[in-house]
C-alpha cells in the first residue's frame, strides 16, 4: 500500500512539473510574440511610385539595384525592398520599402549608397511620390 502512495505521489509531482513547465512555455511564447507584434508595430513601410526618363530607365534601374543591394547588405535596419515596373509603361517604377523603424529609415537616407544613388539619379527622375503604408496582412512561403 506504501509503495503505491508513494507510486502515485510521484506521479503527480511529474504532472505538476510537466503543468509548470506548460505554463512557462506559454508565458515565453506569448512574450516572444508580442515583442515580434511590437517590433512589426513600429516598422517603417512605404511605397515609393518613381516615373523614370524612359531614355535613361536602363542607367536608372543599374543604379537602383546598386543602391538596394547595399541597403540590403550594409544596413541591418533595412529589412526589405523590392522594386517593380509596370508592364506596359517600364518607366513608371513602384518601390515598396521596409525599415524596422523610423530611425532605421533616417540612417538609411545618410548613408553614401543611398546618397550616391540621389545624385546618380536626380536627372532621371521625372516625379518622385511617397506614400507611408501600414501593414495590414503578410503571407509567404517558407525559403
Amino acid at each position: 500500500m506504501m509503495k503505491t502512495l508513494q507510486s502515485i505521489y510521484k506521479m503527480q509531482i511529474r504532472q505538476i512539473d510537466l503543468l509548470k513547465f506548460i505554463v512557462i512555455l506559454f508565458m515565453l511564447t506569448l512574450l516572444f510574440s508580442k515583442n515580434a507584434m511590437s517590433q512589426k508595430k513600429n516598422q517603417m513601410i512605404r511605397l515609393a511610385k518613381i516615373k523614370v526618363d524612359p531614355l535613361q530607365l536602363d542607367k536608372y534601374n543599374s543604379a537602383l539595384k546598386e543602391q538596394m543591394t547595399a541597403a540590403i547588405r550594409l544596413e541591418p535596419g533595412v529589412l526589405t525592398y523590392y522594386a517593380v515596373s509596370d508592364k506596359n509603361n517600364p518607366s513608371h517604377v513602384t518601390i515598396l520599402e521596409i525599415y524596422a523603424d523610423t530611425a532605421a529609415y533616417q540612417k538609411h537616407i545618410t548613408t553614401a549608397h543611398f546618397k550616391k544613388y540621389k545624385e546618380t539619379v536626380k536627372d532621371m527622375v521625372k516625379s518622385l511620390e511617397l506614400v507611408d503604408v501600414d501593414l495590414i496582412a503578410a503571407a509567404k512561403k517558407p525559403d
